[in-house]
């Protein structure tokens, strides 16, 4: 072990399993790693950190409602409460604290510059209510928004208000029925790539449509004569997601939508994954009709599942005239919100949501565009792609790549390399938390076996993703090797060690039992 020049170690140290052997502390405590009980199993009663006067002479009015029995719950002063949920919280693991390879689908950093533009009061105490005249600098901001949208996909029209990807979806799904009913062409069937996103099947069952599968080749990609062999007068669209599941560059994108609009059909193009190609490609070069962009991955914004999401959607000359309401006009020399669809000639496929969208998320993406610059965005794109294809080299030797690179933002992974090892996907996600990780997706996309679907996104450093890859060698040399008494029983130093996933999702205990219940 090395010293600073203060005499503190440095660098990185070898942790042995037995470093404490002989050494149980007598709190439980392991130095300040701390045992942290149900906050039902702290406290008394007896105990409250509010002293409420009883009311007298107070009436009744829950109509025989009203509660018969002492309310069961823990009694703790407000010290004890805070140091509870405080403890609780060291215990979660998240961007902040380290690799969170799952990728940005799920996390992503976000500049603190940006969380701090959002929570200026003029936007973060912005009413949807207020009058227009009130909210002109908000107006502006959206405004500007859809500009930098428009600009980077190369599409003349955006619907702001789509409150998240699969909302996004549906809404360009409705806008090509609505296209389609206009023109008298009742079309039934959409077509989906096996390396589309899940909920593109989803989206186009839900608004009523057949969905057909089309294949993909040994490459990853979509097998293009099957999609062609599949177009014909019924066929209303295909949902196309690119760069697709596998992580991998529809490199016969142009022939696809060339073939999808000679047979009459809409080009819907899933953006979820346009964080690897923003600021490089512009999809509407690309033929695509709509496409949603997931702000909290492409942009700066928390994830759209964790909190208010957001997915606008950009449309092609051929859908603009139905988007939806409401949005934003210019009106001399003020702007204003389109709320209802009653001028005549009106195309718009009506309202998908209340109001106009999630301002919150519109400030963060917004202040990340302006404080990368076009320039800055591409190479955000560029750096994702860099980290990817710099997994995928340094751990193709050890674990069995999906396809051959380069990749785009993920690289993928299957199962192959466990073979007859006795480890599983999930034995090796779950060792990858006692390493200091979050795992990575694992056994998606379903076109490989075993899938480890393995996303850095642009942010980390080669510092950081060193030290990824080599806890990642380590367990695959440790799983080729059978050292399966490592992983099945994993994690380890986990608060709560290795769970029954099957029988916590099937029978999940919603309510606090005592030990006598």
């Amino acid at each position: 072990m090395s010293m600073n020049a203060a005499g503190r170690p440095t660098g990185v140290e070898t942790i042995e399993a037995n470093e404490t052997s002989g050494f149980e502390s007598f709190s439980g405590h392991k130095g300040l790693r701390l045992e942290e009980p149900l906050i039902f199993e702290i406290g008394n009663r007896d105990t409250t950190g509010v002293d409420i006067v009883d009311v007298d002479d107070f009436e009744m009015s829950l109509g025989g409602l009203e509660r018969t029995s002492d309310i069961d719950c823990p009694g703790l002063s407000e010290p004890d409460a805070m140091r509870h949920f405080t403890r609780l919280s060291r215990k979660n693991y998240g961007i902040d604290m380290g690799v969170f390879p799952l990728g940005s689908c799920t996390m992503k950093h976000n500049p603190r510059l940006n969380e701090k533009m959002a929570r200026l009061p003029g936007y973060g105490d912005v009413h949807p209510l207020q009058p227009t005249s009130t909210v002109q600098g908000a107006l502006e901001l959206m405004e500007e928004l859809g500009h930098w949208l428009k600009t980077l996909t190369g599409l003349p029209a955006v619907a702001l208000s789509p409150k998240a990807g699969a909302h996004g979806e549906l809404c360009g799904v409705m806008a090509i029925r609505a296209a389609l009913e206009a023109r008298g062409d009742a079309r039934e069937v959409v077509l989906c790539p096996e390396s589309a996103h899940g909920t593109n099947p989803a989206t186009a069952a839900f608004c009523g449509y057949k969905v057909k599968d089309i294949p993909a080749k040994e490459n990853g990609r979509v097998d293009l004569d099957a999609l062609k062999a599949a177009l014909d007068d019924t066929v209303a669209c295909v949902m196309l997601t690119n760069p697709n599941t596998c992580g991998l560059f529809e490199s016969e994108i142009r022939e696809i939508a060339d073939a999808v609009h000679a047979a009459g059909a809409f080009f819907y193009c899933d953006g979820a994954n346009f964080n690897a190609i923003m600021g490089k490609v512009r999809p509407g070069d690309l033929g695509v009709d709509a496409m949603h962009i997931n702000l909290h991955k492409t942009f700066s914004t928390p994830h759209g599942g964790g909190g208010p999401g957001s997915g606008p959607v950009v449309f092609s000359d051929a859908l603009k005239d139905f988007v939806p309401l409401p949005y934003v006009v210019a009106d001399g020399d003020t702007l204003d919100i389109k709320e209802w669809g009653d001028d005549e000639g009106e195309t718009s496929l009506g309202r998908l949501t209340g109001f106009h969208g999630q301002m919150g998320m519109y400030v963060r993406a917004l202040s990340y565009m302006l404080s990368h610059g076009v320039d800055g965005i591409r190479q955000a794109a560029e750096d994702a792609v860099l980290n990817a294809n710099y997994v995928l080299a340094s751990l193709s030797d050890l674990m069995s790549a999906s396809y051959e690179g380069p990749c785009k933002h993920e690289a993928l992974f299957d199962d192959r390399f466990l073979k007859d090892t006795g480890v599983t996907t999930l034995d090796f996600a779950k060792a990858m938390i006692d390493e200091g990780y979050h795992p990575m997706t694992m056994y998606f996309p379903l076109v490989v076996h075993g899938a480890m679907l393995i996303e850095p996104t642009e942010t980390e450093s080669k510092y950081n993703m060193d030290q990824f890859i080599r806890s990642m060698r380590g367990l695959a040399n440790a799983a080729k090797n059978q050292e399966v008494e490592r992983f099945e029983g994993a994690p380890y130093y986990a608060p709560m060690k290795r769970l029954d996933e099957t029988k916590a999702a099937r029978s999940p205990i919603l309510r606090y039992q005592t030990a006598a219940e």
